[in-house]
């Protein structure tokens, strides 16, 4: 099918066979038919979509196709899946996604029943939600263009785990979530992302029985350089302010629904309860952004958190007014899971309520516990007075070995980014080995990608930029990204390590050329891609979800720029832990964890650029470490082998010589 002359170059226009894709098919269906793993590290343009597609295909195994994003599972149904159906091969496909990505009709039909009789807040795009309801055939949030990201009103909307009835809802036979869910029943391939594939391990391992997707023969991990992140957020716990506040407001609509506030005295009880919950836990996230950079309580507001992300909660912190604050929401949470239980006949919505006060009051228990050895329990305020409060594994591979590894079930790992060794050797497949856990006896391969880097691209890296944290680095960034979209004239990704960055770049450039300015977060994802394709000339600036997964092939996107090497923040609760881990075991964390990750992190920013063979185009690494630091040189080597241009003018020189614009 893959070979020179095979079907697939009967059914692609333009198809060039690949020796690399053919190599890893190969290596797919031995892994599927065989159950050993398998590591494969399939450069950009080895067509690594089809080289495991095919094989699952024909497999006829019920495989799970879990990638990354979201637009990435996407892409696959509408680009990919087609190319196996002109290929007589047509397994039956579901695209699987959270709950909180599909439309709740009942939720939807609550929202506008309050909103008219003026228990809710009217939101402004309430009735562009409404209209859409009345038209979508698959209630998924991608579908929604006209409203905002960070729109209210989805909040109020959206399907979730802790608020779906099932069967008893009136609304249950018209459930987009239930037809996505029996869609999955009958498919033999099932898409879907490392987020949901990690929610079912862990729901699995909670309750015997339980799951969210299908169950499986084979997964395949497509982009699988991030499923490590993925593991850590959902095999730990999170509470956000917003989470005890739906309880309360669902708890009372469910009360008089069930007609309990008839009696006064239960009116009373069950008020002062309800009362307690919202009072501890408007204390709890009042007092989250007045923890200093090492968890320690200040008298002012601290914005330094504001900016840093997450801090640490540690043994301190419980002692005083926060730890109080913690304790009393839990109590709170116990006194109304104890009341509930005392009462029968409230129809689901009082189950659904039961439900989650206990999973959240099991989630505050957890937080309660503290850090210890296994994991780490951290804080993250936001500037909208809410925040997440969240326990983490420090280390997943012991985790994924007994949920995942132990289970009876062919897995295939892949990425253009899995092996962090120079130019993709296979030597650097120890990293992700021994983070995600890997047997020792999985299969390995590295493949090359079939992209002339050197002749495609060039990668510029300003020598007398200041590095990062030196002043004047903004001011001296702002002009080069000025400078980079004049060589291409727009058509350019500007990838920031942080949305301070991104918004300050964006708030700096936009006005300054006559390129439509794109801004993550100001619409959806597929929305902006849309658009950046469209205008042929856009410059989007973006944050980590643009580094990856994102496919722009085409003169549409022919300038990188990445604002500085990706690596994490060693304040981070998380990878502080997992520095600290390391140190006792006598490694070199900065060796062994902290580039090897920025280096997987740089490759995939860089692999935005070439996605053809006909794709020209630069990539701007705006810090001078990558020459200055032996790391750096490191990490430079690791990346694809393009034209090295130390100045503008050979830029403008490479430019002119590839640009077909």
């Amino acid at each position: 099918m893959l070979g020179q002359g095979g079907a697939l170059s009967r059914v692609l226009r333009g198809y060039e066979a690949r020796a690399e894709q053919g190599q890893m098919a190969a290596a797919v269906e031995r892994a599927l038919s065989g159950g050993n793993p398998l590591l494969v590290e399939a450069g950009t343009g080895t067509g690594k979509s089809l080289a495991y597609l095919i094989p699952a295909a024909k497999s006829g195994l019920r495989v799970v196709v879990s990638t990354a994003t979201k637009a990435l599972g996407e892409q696959i149904m509408q680009r990919d899946l087609p190319t196996l159906a002109k290929l007589g091969l047509n397994p039956s496909v579901a695209l699987v996604k959270g709950l909180s990505n599909y439309l709740c009709l009942r939720r939807l039909d609550e929202h506008r029943r309050a909103v008219i009789s003026g228990t809710a807040r009217a939101d402004m795009h309430l009735d562009a939600v409404i209209r859409w309801a009345e038209n979508t055939a698959s209630g998924d949030r991608a579908d929604l263009e006209s409203v905002p990201e960070d729109s209210m009103v989805w909040r109020d909307v959206a399907s979730s785990s802790d608020t779906r009835l099932g069967v008893k809802c009136r609304f249950y036979e018209q459930c987009f979530s239930t037809r996505m869910r029996r869609r999955a029943e009958a498919s033999q391939i099932i898409v879907t992302n490392h987020h949901l594939f990690c929610a079912d391990l862990a729901l699995r391992h909670a309750n015997i029985g339980a799951q969210v997707l299908p169950d499986y023969d084979a997964v395949i991990f497509d982009e699988a350089h991030a499923l490590e992140e993925v593991a850590t957020e959902f095999f730990g716990v999170r509470v956000m302010r917003s989470r005890a506040e739906a309880i309360v407001r669902d708890a009372n609509r469910a009360f008089e629904t069930a007609g309990f506030f008839v009696d006064p005295t239960r009116r009373s009880s069950l008020g002062r309860v309800l009362a307690d919950i919202l009072s501890a836990n408007i204390e709890l996230f009042t007092l989250l952004p007045r923890l200093g950079a090492r968890g320690r309580a200040t008298d002012t507001f601290d914005r330094v958190l504001m900016q840093s992300g997450r801090v640490l909660l540690d043994a301190e912190v419980f002692e005083g007014p926060f730890g109080e604050a913690t304790r009393a929401l839990s109590n709170a949470l116990t006194r109304l899971s104890d009341s509930l239980r005392d009462f029968v006949g409230g129809g689901d919505a009082l189950l659904s309520v039961a439900r989650r006060t206990q999973a959240m009051r099991d989630a505050m228990v957890m937080i309660l516990g503290g850090s210890d050895g296994t994991q780490v329990v951290y804080g993250e305020a936001d500037s909208r007075g809410g925040g997440t409060i969240g326990v983490s594994p420090i280390e997943v591979g012991p985790l994924l070995r007994e949920r995942l590894w132990s289970r009876r079930t062919a897995v295939v790992l892949t990425s253009a980014t899995l092996a962090s060794g120079a130019n993709g050797a296979t030597k650097g497949f120890e990293f992700v080995r021994a983070r995600l856990g890997v047997p020792s006896g999985a299969d390995e391969l590295a493949l090359a990608s079939p992209f002339d880097y050197g002749l495609q691209s060039a990668l510029y890296v300003p020598r007398k930029i200041p590095e990062p944290r030196e002043d004047g680095y903004f001011d001296a960034a702002v002009q080069e990204i000025r400078a980079l979209v004049e060589v291409t004239r727009g058509g350019a990704f500007v990838l920031c390590t942080s949305h301070r960055q991104m918004k300050a770049f964006a708030q700096a450039l936009r006005g300054t050329w006559p390129y439509a300015t794109l801004v993550q977060g100001e619409s959806p994802k597929q929305a902006l891609l849309t658009r950046f394709r469209a205008a042929g000339d856009a410059v989007l600036f973006a944050t980590s979800s643009f580094w990856e997964g994102v496919d722009v092939p085409g003169r549409a996107l022919r300038l990188v720029v990445m604002d500085k090497l990706p690596f994490e923040a060693p304040n981070d609760p998380v990878v502080a832990a997992r520095i600290a881990r390391l140190k006792s075991q006598g490694h070199e964390p900065f060796v062994t964890l902290q580039v090897p990750a920025a280096t997987l992190a740089l490759k995939q920013g860089f692999g935005r650029l070439i996605r053809t063979r006909h794709d020209a185009g630069i990539v701007a690494i705006l810090d001078r470490r990558l020459y200055s630091k032996g790391y750096g040189r490191t990490m430079l080597d690791a990346l694809p082998p393009a034209s090295r241009c130390n100045s503008l003018d050979e830029l403008r020189a490479f430019w002119m010589s590839v640009d077909q614009g």
